[in-house]
This record gives structure tokens, sequence and C-alpha cells, in this order.
């Protein structure tokens, strides 16, 4: 089992000092991998709902957003041998060729240590001022999967699609990662899985953003979209990003939201994603400063899924 941590790259915590400081002591201590977010605007009035709060409005801490992987690259200069991946980049806001080639940068100078997990976003703010059409998303997803890997394998990359066009050209740096770097997909969407398992990506990059049981579905919705297309299931392989909760014993109770309770009942959690099937979980730890506190609850939280 492989054990993430996000990095300070939104809001109040974002700061160069502490981005060097999480990343070379995580590495220290162990941690398989750092991971970043994107988030372009914070709209005042936004067009579509943020799902996670009661009123729909985006958190506070995304008004302030490092550039993912411009913030990778920095870390990859500072790490050796920690992973680097983005939860995730809306990949239609960047230009195939460029956001290919900016990974291909990053896995390069990072030797090796590059993760891209991608989205298609759900922001119609944010598909407005990348000027990209809301409709057909799936579509396009599907074009812009098979034109990343291309980009990234290709000697003379060559694609004519309805979304995107690449006369046949020679586009380098080309990643060190072989075949390509790894792609991972964020989203609970059937599509998202057919997406997956139709164009052999390495895996799905999930989320508990709500009961466990619904996480569980997903990933046997998963496994059998793979064995229907007479795919191996345990061929892609699921990163799931969590977002633990710390609180007083005597306060929680059997009601709590998932990942949320004492250092135990959140074990007790992770024990069950590990069940799953599982082979990489991503803590995320919102509200806490202390930087050393987030390494060291991240590695009592990993004593559960030995």
């Amino acid at each position: 089992m492989k054990i993430g941590l996000t990095l300070p790259h939104l809001g109040s915590v974002a700061r160069r000092e502490n981005i060097i400081r999480l990343a070379v002591d995580a590495e220290a201590e162990g941690i398989d991998s750092l991971w970043v977010a994107e988030r372009l605007l914070w709209p005042l009035n936004p067009q579509t709902p943020y799902q996670p709060t009661p009123d729909g409005s985006l958190p506070t801490f995304y008004q302030n957003v490092f550039d993912p992987l411009e913030t990778l690259t920095f870390v990859a200069a500072n790490t050796e041998k920690i992973a680097l991946g983005t939860s995730v980049i809306d990949m239609f806001f960047h230009n195939p060729v460029v956001l290919g080639r900016r990974f291909s940068t990053l896995d390069v100078f990072s030797q090796g240590r590059a993760i891209a997990g991608l989205g298609i976003g759900w922001s119609k703010d944010e598909y407005q001022v990348s000027n990209v059409p809301y409709e057909r998303r799936g579509e396009r997803a599907d074009e812009y999967v098979q034109l990343l890997k291309r980009i990234w394998t290709d000697d003379v990359v060559e694609f004519k699609g309805k979304y995107y066009t690449i006369p046949a050209s020679k586009i380098g740096p080309k990643p060190i990662h072989k075949p390509h770097i790894p792609i991972y997909l964020g989203g609970f969407s059937s599509n998202t899985f057919k997406r997956i398992v139709n164009f052999n990506l390495d895996g799905w990059l999930a989320s508990v953003g709500g009961p466990l049981e619904y996480l569980d579905k997903s990933i046997k919705d998963l496994r059998d979209y793979a064995e229907k297309a007479k795919k191996d299931p345990n061929k892609f392989e699921i990163i799931t990003l969590t977002f633990p909760q710390i609180m007083d014993s005597n306060k929680s109770n059997d009601k709590r939201f998932p990942m949320s309770g004492s250092i135990d009942q959140i074990g007790s959690d992770l024990k069950k994603i590990k069940g799953m099937g599982v082979k990489h979980v991503v803590f995320a730890f919102a509200g806490i400063e202390d930087l050393h506190q987030e390494i060291d609850l991240a590695k009592q939280l990993s004593t559960f899924l030995k």
C-alpha cells in the first residue's frame, strides 16, 4: 500500500517555504507521493454550485492556488524519489500539446516521477474563461487521452479528430516513463470508467466524498466494465484521495461522516478502503497548518494499511 500527501499549495498555507519543507520531510519519512490540485477561478457568483458545500459556494482556500505543474516541477528540483501527481488537472483548459510537453518536462526533470491525474471539470465559469464549450465533454475527453498517449509515445505524432488536429510532427521531449506517463482519471460516472478501460489508461483517481459503500460500488463497476471488455480488472489501479477529519473520540459517533472521528475510527475506514482493493491512499488534511503534524498523522494512519 502506498501513501500520499497533498502539498500546501492552496489558501493561506500556500507558501514557497511550506511547499519545500513538506516535500523534503515527506520524502525523508518514506511517504510515497505528493499531490496538487487545479482551480482556475473563485467566481463571486458561480454558475455551477460546488456540490460538497451546503450552499454551493467554493471554499475560500481556492482563492489562492499555485499552478499545479509548476509547483511539482519546483518540488522535483528539491526531492529525489517521491512521486509527483496531479489530482486533478482539468484537461480541456489546456492545449493538449502544451500540457503533454509540460508533463513530459516534469517527468524528465524528476527522472520519471510524474503521474497525470486528469479530469473534465465541472465549473461552467472555468469553461467560459477557457473558451471551451461545456457540451460534448465526453467525446472531447476520448480524443484528448488518446492524443496525450500519442504525444508521449509516437516518434511522429499525427492526429485528426473532431475536436483536435495535429499535422504530422515531431514533439519532444518524450517522458522517461515507458510506455508513457501513467494516466488516471477522476470522476464517478460510468463514462469515466468506460474511458479508463477502453483506452487502456492506468486507473481511476477516486475520492471519498460520501458513504464508503458508494466507493465500493464504483470500484466494482469499474471492474465489471473491464471484465465485459475482456480485460484484466486488476490492471486498472485505484488511487483514492481522502480528507481525514480528526476529532475528539468523545464527540464522534456512529453517524459520523467517513474518514472523520478518532484515529481508530478513521483507521477502521482505511481498512475497509484497503479491502476494496485500493493500492494507493492520499491524505488531504484541511485546516492543519502544522506541516509536521500532517506527516505525523499520515504515518499514524498508514499503520492501519499494513
